[in-house]
């Protein structure tokens, strides 16, 4: 990977959601060119990050808006279980103790939030079956 390579930033706000689209401890997931992210809420206050575990840049969840734990407490991450308080994103468990999610700007108006411009984009995804089937060749 290039490191002088310009760093790729959100380009203008986009809509997330209401505050009251969502239920305690639901989610919602968004892609903004080609990163995946979502946020949940908790104690009537959204957390969003970037959908991709510190350990091997793989997204969390295991099926379409689910990144909670079987509690329902903490975020997890469907690869090696790894898990992350929801308002800090921090790892508190599993081969990632210690780094944390990358959290994302939020914007609100009144009740709306917004993913805010102008904050860096990630690298794009591991594509691991791309990646696989890469390796084949």
């Amino acid at each position: 990977m290039d490191h002088n390579q310009h760093q790729e930033t959100v380009q203008r706000d986009y809509f997330l959601c209401l505050l009251s689209d969502l239920e305690e401890r639901q989610s919602i997931e968004l892609t903004i060119d080609e990163r995946r992210l979502f946020a949940i809420r908790q104690d009537n206050q959204l957390y969003a990050y970037w959908n991709s575990c510190p350990h091997m840049g793989i997204p969390l969840n295991w099926m379409p808006d689910k990144f909670l734990d079987l509690d329902g407490e903490l975020l997890q991450c469907s690869a090696h279980g790894a898990l992350f308080r929801i308002n800090s994103g921090e790892c508190i468990g599993g081969p990632c103790v210690g780094d944390q999610l990358s959290p994302i700007i939020l914007k609100q108006e009144g009740e709306q939030y917004f993913i805010a411009a102008d904050q860096p984009l990630p690298a794009p995804l591991i594509n691991l079956r791309a990646a696989a089937l890469r390796d084949l060749d």
